[in-house]
């Protein structure tokens, strides 16, 4: 993609990494055919040690298809993914892509709500879902257009020697059983399927018509740029083109001998590119785990070296220090990628002695495939920025009021991406998707960043209100309503507050009706019945009344301001309960 505009930035990539890069044509399912061609004998996935060859991988991705095709899924259908991260969650990817269908990605820890308001938006015809939460999508009603679910028992991807170990009647094998897979699965209104009996399919005919570059292959859910979650189209073209950013962004990777740790959930944009899409693409081994885990981690460790860590500042502060105290050898991971929230200086200094490589911040959002901009891997890097655009990326800083205007070098004002990478739109939203896609491409990012003269972009604030707290986006629109429906509470605003070591913590202000008194713990628990754990508050305050606009509107900005400069106080003074 040649443009128009100058790219000064580009003087600042790190030596080796192209200005330009060819955008590949195909499908994300030719990157897995093509990998799996060049190294069928190489390790694909380790799951607690046990191994999948690229080559075993490619079948089963193949049988797999052929399984759900005769549950009746054709090009164009949406099938929804509920998985943690597992071998299974990449075969049902490959496999739904390689029929033309759509992927829905989904947090299988998502409430019941949570997960009704997405599938009643992409109507997906079959769910591929952990059995431990099949529960949850059984309870889905039956107009939805859901025809089947296909349980997945996570169990059976473990190592023999595992699997056994579960089944000893001891305490321990009793926890860890209950953790990964229920004791039964009662039935519902939606037909089961088990994996297995997918697995067991042949092969799906050669001749059956591939997917195209321009065709929808994901449905990635954002908050976007309002409280109201939206299904982000991602096309075939669009996530080829990120991984093959991804790939040229890191000098000196190796085809076929890079080890990727994927401790970042798949079903979020950041970990399906750079652990999902990108590992497959160099021909990595690709250790999956199915949360992040300090101990699991650094025990992989001793097995299989990474090379190459996706993550979020905490993850690097906890395993540094883990390492640290016990001992363990960091030094094989050569480049490690850090998004989803500020990555702090000192947490660069202590990662980069642990390691003796890089760690640099990236920035992207969902709509952009993730990833947009990144600090180069090499010593033209600037800690504290978010870096410079990637190959075939432009960027403008226009006036928010006014996006035709853009602003002075040097000036703070909105961040506007165009590339291969940004997305196509909202998922049956039109308005949404006319509202930040601007003509010749443009997309409105909702951030207020600034460019300093060397062309690295800094994010001064977010038009948008969402709080990322450990790595996942929180909208606080979702939170208040959960607030104002628990009787005491007559009105709520949620904001983040910086927490330290990065990121943010959801926190709240609310008004209680009059003689009611603040319990913190009820609310919160009445909150997780609703709200994944991650977006309910950590901290709550009453205040008499929340700032207001002349329309009415809540001022989150002022009420953050006057959480960050209380201490002991809410806003008002009222003393927290």
């Amino acid at each position: 993609m040649k443009s128009e505009f100058s790219r000064p930035w580009t003087a600042r990539y790190a030596p080796g990494v192209p200005h330009e890069i060819a955008v590949p044509e195909g499908s994300l399912y030719d990157l897995l055919e093509s990998a799996a061609a060049r190294h069928r004998n190489g390790v694909a996935l380790e799951f607690f040690g046990a191994e999948t060859t690229y080559g075993r991988l490619g079948a089963d991705v193949l049988r797999i298809a052929e399984g759900l095709r005769r549950l009746g899924v054709t090009a164009g259908d949406r099938v929804a993914l509920v998985l943690p991260n597992c071998p299974q969650h990449i075969a049902a990817f490959y496999a739904v892509l390689r029929l033309g269908a759509i992927v829905v990605e989904h947090n299988p820890l998502y409430t019941d709500r949570e997960l009704r308001h997405q599938f009643e938006d992409h109507g997906a015809k079959v769910a591929v879902v952990w059995d431990k939460v099949v529960p949850q999508v059984q309870r889905l009603p039956k107009d939805l257009g859901l025809e089947g679910i296909v349980s997945v028992d996570l169990t059976r991807a473990l190592p023999a020697g595992k699997r056994l170990a579960l089944k000893l009647p001891l305490p321990a094998a009793r926890r860890a059983r209950s953790a990964l897979t229920p004791s039964e699965i009662l039935a519902g209104p939606h037909p089961i399927h088990r994996w297995e009996g997918l697995l067991a399919s042949p092969p799906l005919d050669q001749g059956h018509p591939r997917p195209f570059s321009g065709d929808t292959a994901v449905i990635q859910y954002t908050s976007g740029t309002t409280g109201t979650p939206k299904g982000a189209v991602l096309t075939h073209q669009n996530l080829l083109a990120n991984a093959a950013q991804g790939r040229a962004w890191v000098p000196g990777l190796v085809e076929g001998q890079e080890t990727v740790y994927a401790v970042l959930p798949m079903f979020h944009a950041y970990g399906l590119t750079l652990c999902l899409t990108f590992a497959m693409s160099i021909g990595a081994r690709l250790v999956l785990f199915p949360r992040f885990d300090v101990d699991l981690v650094l025990q992989a460790v001793r097995k299989s070296p990474p090379t190459f860590l996706p993550a979020v500042p905490p993850i690097y502060d906890r395993l540094a220090a883990a390492a640290e105290e016990r001992g363990v050898d960091l030094s094989s991971i050569r480049f490690a990628i850090s998004g989803a929230m500020n990555l702090p200086p000192e947490t660069v200094a202590r990662w980069e002695k642990a390691t003796g490589g890089y760690l640099v911040e990236g920035y992207g959002l969902t709509e952009t495939s993730p990833v947009a901009l990144g600090n180069p891997i090499g010593p033209t890097r600037r800690p504290g920025s978010v870096g410079v655009p990637f190959p075939n990326t432009d960027i403008r800083v226009v006036d928010p009021d006014r996006p035709d205007v853009e602003r002075p070098p040097g000036e703070a004002g909105e961040l506007l991406i165009r590339g291969p990478q940004v997305f196509s739109g909202y998922w049956q939203k039109p308005e949404e998707t006319e509202a930040v896609l601007l003509e010749g491409g443009w997309f409105r990012t909702g951030d207020i960043v600034s460019v300093d003269a060397g062309s690295y972009v800094s994010i001064v604030d977010r038009i948008k209100e969402l709080i990322i707290t450990g790595g996942f986006n929180v909208a606080p629109t979702e939170v208040e309503d959960t607030l104002r429906a628990y009787g005491p509470v007559t009105d709520a605003a949620v904001v983040g507050l910086p927490r330290p070591g990065g990121g943010e913590d959801v926190v709240a202000a609310v008004v209680l009706a009059d003689g009611a008194q603040l319990d913190e713990e009820s609310l919160r628990k009445r909150c997780r019945e609703g709200l994944a754990a991650y977006k309910v508050p950590r901290r709550i305050f009453a205040v008499d009344e929340l700032p207001r606009s002349l329309i009415g509107k809540v001022l989150r900005r002022e009420v953050r301001t006057r959480l960050l400069n209380s201490k002991t106080s809410t806003p008002t003074g009222r003393q927290a309960s």
